[in-house]
């Protein structure tokens, strides 16, 4: 058993939480710095929790805290075009959950709180020491914290990782900026329906919302990246008309986007992908979540893979004996996983923008396409019936 019993876990998102309640699960007791001065309510869309994600949430009794605040996904569907057709699923698994990003932040803020965790706002790291005995982390406000280890959950553009490695990779642009909204046109779907959507002008998906409206995405192919910042200095009318003139040939997208307001447009910017990152550790700094792995949003397993890679870490830490071998445990057990979804979702991303040759035959292949190539044991099974095993020692080898 490891002699770790305290640990600095740096990022408040989705990660921070469930890492410190894992940890708190596994005998270490947890605090969790975010930079952020509250719980960042109201910023970001929606994103996908998949059964997997939910099955590692389980095992730090967050689960019910988030389904209860999601909307299931029983169906999928493709377009192109008028041309629709039902997606095969993958039998006896629980449904995907959508879920606001603000209000799965709170969700698993407030149960890391009432599981003793520790969760202090406005900590906005800086730099981090090595002792012999543990690690000191030095905040922007000129406070310290001291304990064990340090676990980077602080997100796709970590400072954790380059202190661990300053040559570290960042992020990299996918070629798509991403908007969200909630229209007042009504789909013609079942509830619970989740279409995917190959417009003229791009790729976007919707489905019907609890309460009324139907909710989309748009990843709108860009030239060269977009900072969040420089996306939200554009007036949202401009990009609601930039939208509605990319969609004005499709049905529903010309609805959908005539039919939203300006004030209620989510600008959501580049979507991002990490490149495989070479150090996952060093010392007693380790990274989890998006610091370490963040595939693009169309792997619909980002946050889920941040989960279960919280529970691994503390899963390691409970059962090596020293934190050298429990991180390097850690990282053999989830690398590969992550680097197969990351490079799932990059081969995805490439068909979001097909040119009009692509489009014209893309209805005429969809049947055969899935019935080939979308078959849900092969291509989502790994993923998707993953399940984490908290009671099984984890071995050094």
């Amino acid at each position: 058993m490891t002699t770790v019993s305290t640990a600095i876990v740096v990022g408040g998102g989705i990660a921070g939480p469930v890492t410190g309640l894992a940890l708190r699960r596994a005998g270490i007791a947890a605090t969790v710095y975010e930079a952020y001065p509250n719980t960042a309510d109201g910023i970001g869309g929606t994103l996908a929790l998949a059964p997997n994600g939910v099955a590692a949430l389980r095992t730090v009794d967050a689960a019910d805290a988030v389904t209860g605040i999601a909307t299931p996904v029983h169906r999928t569907a493709m377009a192109v075009g008028r041309k629709r057709i039902d997606l095969p699923t993958l039998a006896g698994v629980p449904p995907l959950q959508v879920v606001h990003r603000a209000a799965l932040h709170r969700a698993l803020h407030d149960r890391a709180v009432a599981g003793g965790v520790v969760i202090e706002h406005g900590r906005r790291l800086v730099d981090a020491r090595e002792t012999p005995d543990g690690i000191t982390a030095y905040f922007a406000d000129g406070t310290t914290a001291t304990a064990d280890i340090l676990v980077g959950a602080d997100g796709i553009r970590s400072t954790v990782r380059t202190l661990i490695d300053p040559d570290a990779p960042g992020p990299h642009h996918t070629g798509l900026l991403g908007f969200e909204a909630v229209a007042r046109h009504e789909v013609d779907v079942e509830p619970g329906t989740m279409t995917f959507a190959f417009g003229r002008g791009g790729y976007y998906l919707y489905w019907p919302e609890p309460g009324g409206g139907t909710r989309w995405g748009v990843n709108l192919p860009q030239e060269r990246p977009t900072t969040l910042t420089e996306a939200r200095a554009v007036p949202a009318t401009e990009w609601l008309r930039r939208l509605r003139a990319a969609y004005v040939d499709d049905d529903p997208g010309r609805q959908l986007m005539e039919t939203s307001a300006a004030d209620e447009l989510q600008v959501v910017g580049s979507l991002l992908i990490m490149p495989p990152v070479p150090r996952w550790h060093r010392g007693r700094m380790v990274l989890v979540g998006d610091a370490a792995h963040a595939p693009s949003n169309s792997s619909g397993q980002g946050a889920s893979l941040a989960i279960e890679s919280a529970v691994q870490l503390a899963r390691c830490l409970r059962d090596l004996p020293d934190v050298g071998s429990a991180f390097t445990a850690y990282e053999r057990l989830r690398r590969d996983r992550v680097e197969k979804v990351a490079a799932r979702a990059a081969r995805i991303n490439r068909a979001k923008a097909p040119g009009p040759v692509a489009r014209a035959v893309m209805p005429l292949l969809m049947p055969l396409f899935v019935k080939t190539a979308m078959n849900p044991e092969r291509t989502l099974a790994h993923e998707q019936r993953y399940i984490i095993d908290w009671n099984t020692p984890v071995t050094p080898t």
